[in-house]
């Protein structure tokens, strides 16, 4: 099969043309030589494009009902669940992680602290097997990544399709009062007053870099007195918000100060 396209059989006939190609089959009598032979290919492609269209909307279909039915219809499994004949069942040791990220959380609403916290912990995200039976280790749990599960609601029991969630089949790990806790300092966070980054100069913004090859990014610190220091710091150092431990000291070089650098 060339291909499903009209757009794209056309845009191939031309590259033919310029480079004194024909396309010719084997198993029917047309080519692309003569002016029949094209319309003749054309009405089979308008037809293969027509039915590739027909079959994606029907998958598209059969998804959003099994989706709306509570269904896992595939992809990562997330953190406290094992997928077992495609459905979710609850991995005990991994849905206590989860309650555990929930309620601490819960009580400080500190994302970077939770983050160091678990990374001294040596906890990380899910490890699985693919169908294909490739071992997916898990990675160092950052703030982004936190932030995701805690959103995530497929911990209360429920699937979702298009920004819709409907009930799922499976069983709910947090429960609607460690749900609330932590979502109220998600919510405060939300409304709270912050300085943009973008109020404060930055001369070598996307052009620093760290030995390591790490992208350097600029941030700031307002201190009790009111003054603002500003400092460069790798990228990963800044997302997993962690000392020393979480990279290996001869890669992290840690904040560095944005003045000095910037006039050097």
């Amino acid at each position: 099969r060339l291909t499903r396209s009209l757009p794209d059989f056309a845009k191939l006939v031309e590259v033919f043309d310029r480079n004194g190609v024909s396309f010719v089959s084997v198993t029917q009598q047309f080519n692309t030589t003569s002016s029949m032979g094209r319309l003749t290919l054309n009405i089979l492609l308008s037809f293969a494009q027509f039915e590739r269209e027909v079959t994606g909307e029907r998958i598209r279909d059969k998804i959003a009902a099994s989706k709306a039915k509570g269904m896992w219809m595939g992809g990562v499994p997330p953190l406290g669940y094992d997928v077992v004949e495609r459905k979710l069942i609850v991995n005990e040791r991994e849905a206590e992680l989860v309650r555990d990220i929930f309620r601490r959380y819960g009580e400080h609403g500190s994302a970077a602290r939770l983050v160091r916290e678990l990374s001294a912990e040596g906890q990380t995200t899910k490890a699985w097997i693919t169908q294909s039976g490739r071992h997916r280790a898990g990675r160092t749990i950052d703030q982004q990544y936190l932030f995701a599960l805690l959103r995530n609601r497929i911990y209360l029991g429920e699937i979702s399709h298009n920004d819709q969630w409907y009930a799922g089949q499976h069983e709910a790990i947090v429960n609607a009062s460690l749900w609330e806790a932590a979502h109220a300092f998600i919510e405060r966070r939300k409304k709270a007053p912050r300085d943009r980054i973008s109020k404060h100069a930055a001369l070598l913004s996307g052009l620093l870099f760290a030995p390591d090859g790490q992208r350097m990014l600029h941030t700031y610190v307002k201190k009790k007195n009111g003054r603002q220091y500003r400092y460069y710091v790798p990228y990963l150092h800044k997302r997993r918000s962690a000392g020393a431990s979480v990279l290996p000291a001869t890669q992290d070089v840690g904040y560095l100060p944005a003045a000095e650098i910037e006039n050097a």
